[in-house]
C-alpha cells in the first residue's frame, strides 16, 4: 500500500475562464485633466475593467484581489502589496511610487524578470498595450504615481505603435551525456480559442536513467506544460501513437473524448503551471527513475483571447545523474478527490485525507495544487504525529498556485496523512462537481516524495 492516489485528469484539462462582457459604468472620482485620470480612461478601463476582468464580482478580481474600475483603481494600486504569493514574498507593491521597475504593475505589463514566477503577462491573452501606453505608465510611476498631478505627456497615450512580440529563443538542449530534450514543435493557436494538446514522445534513452533536474520553456501565452508517464494498468489500446498531435477539443470547442480517454491513466512526472522558464532541481542525491526506452506524454495548454492567431511552442530538458550517486528515488505525488459537490450560491470547504498506509516514512520534498476558477484557498496539512495540523502548502491563486520546496523534507510516518482543505465559492445558480471545464472544479495535490 501507499498514499491513496488517483489517476489524474486534471492538469491536462486546465482551462482559464473567459472574461465576461461586463462594462464599467462607475464615474471616475478623479479630475479628468490629471495623468491618472487619463491612464484610467485610456488604459485601465478599456484594457482591464471593460473586458470584465478586474471588476467587482468577477472571478478574476477575486483571484487577483485587484479591481481596476475608476472608483477604486488608484487606492487598489499605489502602495498596496501584490497578492500573488511569490510577488508578496518578494515584498513587491503593485505600484511603488518612483520605481517603475520595482512595481508589480509595470512588471506584469512590461515583462516578468528572468527567473521569477510571477504568473502571466498582462493583459492576459488580449490586446497588447502600445509603446506609448507602456511609457506613460512608466513615467507616471517614476514621477511619484500621483492621483492629482498632471505631469506626464498625454500625447504618449495617442501613440498606437504596438509593442513587438518578444523574440522566442528555443531552450538549448543538455550537453551530450548530461540529459535529454523533448519538445512540442511550433503549433498554431486560433484567435479567441483555448488549445490544449498532447504529443507522446520517446525520451531517447536506451538504458534506465535518473533525472535530478527538469527545465521547461514555453512561448508566451502558455498556461501550463506538463509531462506524464502512464500507469502500468493502462489498457494497451489507450496508449497513444507516438509523435501524433492529439487535441482535446475540436475546432468548434467541443471535447474530443477519444483523445481525453488516455488521461485517466496519466501519472504526473513534471512540469509547470507558471508559464515562462522554470528550472526545478531535486535535492542532492534525489532523482526519479525512467526505464530504458521511456516515453512521456507532453501536454501544453494555450489561451488566446486576442483577435489574431499566434504560435505555441514548448521544451523540456531532463538532466540526469549517475545511478551510483542516487541516494533516494523520488516518487510522484498524484493525490486527487474526484467525488465532491459544490452547492450553488455557497462557499464550501472540502477536506480530503490521503493516509500513508506504508510501513515506512515518506519524505515529501515538493508540493503544488491544481484546481479551477472557483477555488479561493487551498491548504495542505499534516494529519497525526508531532506536526499534526501544520500547514505545509497554501495558495489562494488557482491559475498560478506556485510550488513549495520542502527543505528539509516533511516526513509523513505510517498512520499519518496528508490532508487537502480546498475552499470554493460557487457564485453560480448550478451545482458544481469535478469536471474538465474551467467552469467545473478539481481538487488535486501534485508533488514528489521519497522513502
Amino acid at each position: 500500500m501507499k498514499f491513496v492516489t488517483l489517476a489524474c485528469l486534471s492538469v491536462a484539462a486546465f482551462t482559464l475562464f473567459s472574461c465576461s462582457s461586463q462594462e464599467e459604468t462607475t464615474s471616475p472620482n478623479t479630475n479628468p485633466n490629471t495623468s491618472f485620470a487619463r491612464l484610467q480612461q485610456k488604459v485601465l478601463t478599456p484594457s482591464c475593467a471593460t473586458a470584465g476582468c478586474h471588476v467587482a464580482g468577477s472571478q478574476f478580481a477575486a483571484e487577483s484581489g485587484l479591481i481596476l474600475t475608476s472608483d477604486v483603481a488608484y487606492e487598489q494600486l499605489v502602495g498596496v502589496a501584490a497578492k500573488l504569493p511569490n510577488a508578496k514574498t518578494d515584498g513587491l507593491l503593485r505600484v511603488k511610487a518612483g520605481f517603475p521597475d520595482l512595481s508589480f504593475l509595470y512588471m506584469k505589463i512590461h515583462g516578468i524578470p528572468d527567473g521569477k514566477d510571477y504568473g502571466a503577462k498582462m493583459p492576459l491573452g488580449g490586446t497588447r498595450l502600445t509603446v506609448g501606453q507602456m511609457e506613460f505608465i512608466k513615467q507616471w510611476i517614476a514621477l511619484g504615481a500621483l492621483k492629482t498631478g498632471d505631469d506626464v505627456d498625454p500625447k504618449l497615450l495617442d501613440d498606437t505603435t504596438e509593442v513587438p512580440l518578444e523574440a522566442f529563443t528555443p531552450l538549448l538542449p543538455p550537453a551530450p551525456g548530461t540529459g535529454y530534450q523533448l519538445s512540442m514543435e511550433p503549433f498554431e493557436v486560433a484567435a479567441k480559442f483555448e488549445r490544449e494538446l498532447f504529443v507522446y514522445r520517446e525520451v531517447g534513452n536506451t538504458e534506465p536513467i535518473y533525472v535530478n533536474r527538469i527545465q521547461t520553456k514555453m512561448r508566451t501565452g502558455s498556461h501550463h506544460f506538463v509531462l506524464y508517464t502512464f500507469e502500468k494498468t493502462t489498457p494497451a489500446g489507450l496508449y497513444p501513437e507516438p509523435d501524433v498531435v492529439r487535441d482535446i477539443r475540436f475546432p468548434n470547442g467541443t471535447l474530443d473524448y477519444d483523445n481525453i480517454a488516455p488521461m485517466q491513466y496519466h501519472v504526473y512526472t513534471g512540469g509547470t503551471q507558471m508559464g515562462g522558464d522554470v528550472d526545478y532541481r531535486f535535492p542532492p542525491g534525489v532523482a526519479f527513475e525512467l526505464p530504458a526506452n521511456a516515453m512521456l506524454d507532453l501536454n501544453a495548454h494555450y489561451v488566446n483571447r486576442s483577435n489574431a492567431k499566434f504560435t505555441g511552442e514548448c521544451y523540456a530538458n531532463l538532466y540526469t545523474m549517475p545511478a551510483s550517486e542516487v541516494q533516494h528515488v523520488a516518487q510522484p505525488l498524484n493525490l486527487g478527490n474526484f467525488e465532491f459537490v459544490l452547492p450553488p450560491q455557497k462557499r464550501t470547504t472540502i477536506t480530503t485525507v490521503f493516509p500513508n498506509t506504508e510501513n515506512k516514512p515518506m519524505k515529501v520534498i515538493m508540493l503544488t495544487s491544481h484546481t479551477h476558477q472557483w477555488m479561493e484557498r487551498f491548504v495542505v496539512r499534516v494529519k497525526g504525529g508531532p506536526r499534526n495540523g501544520e500547514i505545509i502548502f497554501e495558495t489562494t491563486d488557482w491559475a498560478h498556485p506556485g510550488v513549495k520546496y520542502l527543505d528539509p523534507p516533511v516526513t509523513i510516518n505510517p498512520g499519518e496523512a496528508v490532508v487537502s482543505e480546498a475552499t470554493y465559492n460557487n457564485t453560480t445558480n448550478r451545482t458544481i462537481e469535478f469536471g474538465l471545464q474551467s467552469t467545473d472544479e478539481m481538487d488535486i495535490i501534485f508533488g514528489y516524495y521519497y522513502y
